[in-house]
């Protein structure tokens, strides 16, 4: 009796059980497939990050045709790859935005509530949060910096005090307490790259290797003069960065393919361009109908133009992931030729606000520049490019920030981030494959001025605070779909619809400052 109901128990149950079994073995598949754009058990690919310094939006052909400027290496790239539309940096200065990117959270979360990175000032990114570098490492990635930080490093001083010149961008003594013989703290070794030839801050002056002051910038508004090293520095005229840099990243290349690591890079490539002064070097003066800004985004375009060729001579370009990107927009309304390179300022209130139609617009076609909350201020280009993985020639229009790199690398390369890391950041990679089915999406964005002017852009609207936080109506409001230059104020015919963002702006601000 009991063999007989053993056996009618199995006659159920055994089929019930391998069709639990297939469905299962399905769902595995299924799951299977919809991760296959995350690499994880295959090769990882290197990554070269390039990132601008106040570049504009129109400056790049690919982005605007009116353009004269000449960039044929970043439109060339462009066609290679995808072309993000609707990518924002998400502040319009500097320091934030280099946040933005390395952390995958918005700025005001950090100690820095507002503006950039003053001489000499802490890391504004705490020991705890996860960087893109650190996420990289943690992959197994080898990392190496190029370029400009700018989010703080710690100098040692002979008397214990902080550096002459602490906290502001211009002192005549500037620096002259500082001890040459003892390592830098806090800087970008400290924060994930494991090899970094570059400087903290451009009015500081001080290019250090790992973390050891080897140079100075020669800049024509700051100065190192009052310091007295030891050891005789390089000193490195202002037009000679780039291109030191650029050798560097080549040297790094060319070592890593001569003598393999078992493991990828990322090589972030932070150039000091087009950001004043206009140090453009002599056999591109004038080569562009754009004044000595578009010969300098011109000079910049054929750097990254060398990089990436020396890419593809070592046989490296097809497994090498490479994103182009600005952190802010240019500070510039318009450029022509016959303008000066020499007299211009970084601040705001110097901005020259006239329009001449027949020049150059480097933030084309927004209205607004680097410092401000308007689109010229916010909006990046920005590029992926990924032989044979990512499509050619694809022009995308998801909302994307630049908040949104590290998590989206995490997923290619299968590295799980910690919970309350990248806060602000989506997983957007589906959108580089050019793919939106099932994919989380961003469906809106903060984004900020250089003091306290903030904007909320959800799906077509962008709604703009005045005043301070918290803020209270009227504000101004825009559909960048019918009217991206941001002249047509629409706050008053659709006032609830206004109050409502400008609510969710609050309540964002408010969980997050």
């Amino acid at each position: 009796m009991k063999k007989t109901l053993m056996k009618q128990i199995l006659f159920f149950k055994i089929p019930r059980l391998l069709g639990c079994l297939v469905l299962v073995i399905t769902f595995l598949l299924a799951a299977c497939k919809s991760q296959d754009k995350e690499i994880v058990g295959k090769d990882l690919p290197n990554i070269l990050f390039i990132f601008a310094d106040d570049l504009g939006y129109g400056d790049l052909e690919v982005y605007n045709s009116k353009s004269k400027t000449l960039t044929p290496n970043l439109n060339q790239l462009a066609k290679e790859g995808v072309r993000f539309t609707e990518a924002y940096c998400p502040v319009s200065v500097c320091s934030p935005s280099r946040y933005a990117l390395m952390t995958g959270e918005y700025p005001w979360r950090s100690w820095k509530k507002s503006g950039v990175m003053r001489n000499y000032e802490p890391s504004m990114i705490s020991e705890e949060t996860l960087t893109l570098p650190q996420m990289l490492a943690n992959a197994g990635y080898q990392t190496v910096g190029f370029g400009k930080w700018h989010l703080g490093t710690t100098f040692p001083t002979i008397d214990g005090e902080v550096p002459v010149g602490y906290g502001e961008f211009h002192h005549e003594q500037n620096g002259a307490n500082i001890d040459f013989n003892q390592p830098l703290t806090d800087g970008p070794m400290d924060r994930g790259f494991q090899h970094w030839l570059g400087f903290s801050c451009a009015s500081e002056c001080w290019l250090f290797e790992d973390k050891q002051i080897v140079g100075a910038l020669q800049h024509d508004l700051y100065t190192t003069e009052a310091t007295s090293p030891e050891k005789e520095l390089m000193k490195i005229p202002l037009e000679g960065f780039l291109p030191l840099i650029t050798k560097e990243s080549i040297n790094f290349l060319q070592k890593f393919k001569s003598e393999p690591a078992n493991k990828p890079f990322f090589l972030y490539y932070s150039p000091y361009v087009p950001h004043i002064p206009l140090a453009v070097s002599d056999e591109f003066m004038g080569k562009t109908e754009a004044g000595p800004y578009g010969d300098y985004v011109f000079e910049l375009d054929y750097y990254i133009g060398e990089l990436l060729q020396e890419l593809e001579r070592l046989g490296m370009k097809e497994n090498t992931l490479i994103i182009f990107a600005s952190d802010n927009g240019s500070q510039f309304i318009t450029t022509h030729a016959g303008q000066e390179g020499e007299s211009h300022s970084n601040s705001p209130s110097n901005v020259n606000k006239e329009i001449n139609p027949d020049a150059h617009q480097p933030n084309y076609p927004y209205k607004g520049t680097k410092w401000s909350v308007n689109e010229g201020g916010v909006r990046t280009p920005l590029i992926a490019s990924w032989k044979g993985n990512f499509p050619e020639g694809l022009v995308s229009d998801q909302l994307i920030a630049l908040n949104d790199v590290l998590p989206s690398l995490a997923a290619l390369v299968g590295e799980k981030i910690p919970e309350g890391a990248s806060r602000d950041g989506y997983n957007l990679l589906p959108a580089f494959y050019g793919e939106s089915e099932g994919m989380e999406k961003r469906e809106s964005v903060v984004v900020r001025g250089s003091g306290e002017s903030y904007a909320f852009r959800q799906g077509k609207w962008k709604v703009i605070g005045l005043g301070k936080y918290p803020f209270v109506s009227p504000g101004e409001l825009y559909n960048l779909e019918e009217d991206p230059g941001e002249s047509n104020n629409l706050y008053e015919e659709n006032s609830e619809l206004a109050d409502k963002l400008l609510n969710q702006l609050n309540e964002h601000l408010s969980a997050a400052m």
